[in-house]
């Protein structure tokens, strides 16, 4: 048993894991827990995946840059910023997360959208999903972005582009059709700084 003298009265010990699906993309586990009053449960599942990065793009005239894609996990396509996972190569040649978060935002916006920006600011990181995952989303903001170039899309990635007006953004925001939960807290993130 793990001496929690130095812990948090409300933190469960892990007793067990079992990795159920352990690939490229995902680590699946069942773990069991003791709970702060000695008593035992289990299965809680959890995933281990890739931190991300969203950015908050707007063009040269203040118009905000999305993306359409088909989202399997509520099997629609949906309008979101651009996004995606920080590559193993980003976290090895820079000097440490946030380094890599920004390269990999730079790189998302560059192929999903075909732009770039020189004026980036990081406006936080957060747990993607602490109930069930324990990755992290990076939370930028571009702005004056200009296109250069057509987008380099991967294998996997069908994506429209569509140039989205403040005003329409919002709109869609309180209509509930921007429906990414951390793509809505970096839109609020960026608006107030």
């Amino acid at each position: 048993m793990t001496n929690n003298s130095n812990k948090d009265p409300l933190a469960w010990e892990k007793l067990s894991t079992e990795h159920i699906i352990k690939d490229q993309w995902i680590d699946f586990k069942k773990s069991a827990y003791r709970f702060p009053d000695g008593s035992v449960y289990e299965p809680f599942y959890t995933y281990t995946k890739r931190d991300y990065v969203v950015i908050v793009a707007t063009d040269q005239d203040g118009n905000y840059i999305c993306v359409r894609q088909f989202r399997q996990g509520v099997e629609k396509v949906t309008t979101e910023f651009p996004a995606g996972g920080i590559e193993k190569t980003e976290l090895s040649s820079q000097g440490d997360t946030e380094e890599a978060a920004l390269a990999a935002a730079r790189r998302e916006l560059l192929e999903e959208a075909g732009y770039v920006s020189d004026e980036w600011k990081h406006l936080l990181t957060i747990p993607a999903n602490p109930t069930i995952s324990d990755n992290y989303a990076h939370l930028f903001r571009a702005e004056n972005c200009r296109k250069v170039s057509e987008q380099s899309l991967d294998d996997t990635e069908y994506l429209n582009v569509r140039i989205i007006s403040p005003s329409q953004l919002e709109a869609m925001i309180k209509n509930g059709e921007f429906e990414q939960a951390d793509h809505v807290v970096a839109w609020f993130l960026s608006r107030s700084e």
